[in-house]
This record gives structure tokens, C-alpha cells and sequence, in this order.
């Protein structure tokens, strides 16, 4: 059943595009990293996380960014079922983030008060999420859907809506996203490549987190 729009003021989702262009996308393998990491993204004035559900050390990563770092928005990533929506909500994400979107996610959301940014790749997955009440939108996978061009493409028809577009983006490619009227924010994993975290070097992520965030005004 879809979610009614009249009762869904509450899970609009906090302006996580106020904070910054960039919302990184975190693959975390080892949760000794998720508080070094999260503490280099924020040195670097990234303060909203998207940490995924990839693998087994996202639930606990949260939870641990969630406990000692609360100046940090950690939200969850890859949620694609109600109970991923549940045990994120329990481990203190403060927001949602979906690859597709199903009014089951929406309404699992809705009764956990738990802000969504749902993904969509298609014009029918726009309607169905407006429908319940979503206007911000993830484009997902952009690079591979049809990035900037489609996102032009929708301008016109779904006027109302705005996007988060992740998927393939880089630092090159973000300003050319982020200068679409319709975007007010992109998503991407550069700003923590595997190896950096590997080897702990987090005073580069904290230049590319410094990066990231000046390029809203170079767009």
C-alpha cells in the first residue's frame, strides 16, 4: 500500500544538502576504521556520511559514529528492505539512503520517523516516489542511467523534484552535476578510496574531504 502523502511531512529528510555539494559513499571492511575515518571527512568539513550496508562492519560503524562523533549526520546506505531500515534506525543512522524504491521502504521509514533519500532511475520510479510523498531523489546509478542529459531531460516534466545523483560521479565530473538547477548535491566513494583507508592515510582524505566541499562554488 502506498504511503499517504498527508502524513508524510515528517519523513522529509533533513536538508542533508544544506551541509555540503559532496555526501561520500563509505564502504567500511574493518570497523576500527569508521571513527578515524569519519573524524578525517570532518576535519575536512564533510559532515554529512553515508556509510553503506556493503558489508558486515556497516551496522557497526554506524552505530560507533553514531555513539562518539554526534557533531557527524551518519546515515545508512544500500538500505533495500524494511529490515535494513529497522536495524540502521537501532544502531543511530540519522537518515536513509536507497538504491531503488518501494513503499514498503517508505513506509518502514515513516513508522521509524527515519528521514529517506530514495533512489530512482527511471520516470515511473519518480511517480511512484512522489507519489508517497518524496520530491529529493537519489538518481542512482547516474553514470550508467543516463547522468547529466537525463537529468536535463526531467527538468521539465518533474519540475518539483530535485536530485542527489551517485553512481560513477567523480571530482572531475561533480561541478558539471552540481551546476544542473535540479541537483543539490552529488554523491561519491572518491572521497575514500580503499587504499587510503587500507593504509590509514586520513590526512589525504581529509584534502580530498577539503576539496569536496569547495566545489559548489566552482560549479
Amino acid at each position: 500500500m502506498a504511503v499517504n502523502p498527508s502524513s508524510i511531512a515528517s519523513l522529509n529528510p533533513i536538508d542533508i544538502a544544506s551541509h555540503g555539494p559532496v555526501i561520500p559513499v563509505i564502504v567500511i571492511d574493518r570497523v576500527a576504521d569508521a571513527l578515524p575515518l569519519a573524524q578525517a571527512l570532518l576535519a575536512g568539513g564533510v559532515k554529512v556520511l553515508e556509510v553503506t550496508l556493503r558489508t558486515a562492519a556497516g551496522l557497526p560503524a554506524i552505530e560507533a559514529i553514531a555513539r562518539h562523533l554526534p557533531e557527524a549526520v551518519v546515515g545508512v546506505g544500500t538500505v533495500v528492505n524494511a529490515d535494513d531500515a529497522r536495524s540502521a534506525s537501532e544502531a543511530g543512522a540519522r537518515f536513509a539512503v536507497s538504491p531503488g524504491y518501494t513503499s514498503e521502504i517508505g513506509g518502514a521509514c515513516r513508522a521509524l520517523s527515519l528521514p529517506l533519500l530514495p533512489g530512482v532511475a527511471t520516470s515511473s520510479e519518480i511517480m511512484a516516489a512522489l507519489a508517497d510523498g518524496f520530491s529529493f531523489l537519489k538518481l542512482f546509478p547516474a553514470e550508467a542511467v543516463g547522468g547529466i542529459p537525463l537529468l536535463k531531460a526531467w527538468a521539465s516534466p518533474f519540475g518539483q523534484v530535485s536530485f542527489c545523483p551517485t553512481g560513477g560521479i567523480t571530482s572531475a565530473s561533480a561541478a558539471d552535476y552540481l551546476a544542473l538547477p535540479n541537483v543539490r548535491c552529488v554523491g561519491g566513494s572518491w572521497l575514500t578510496p580503499a587504499d587510503a583507508v587500507r593504509a590509514g592515510e586520513w590526512t589525504r582524505i581529509t584534502q580530498l574531504a577539503r576539496e569536496a566541499q569547495a566545489l559548489r562554488a566552482a560549479s
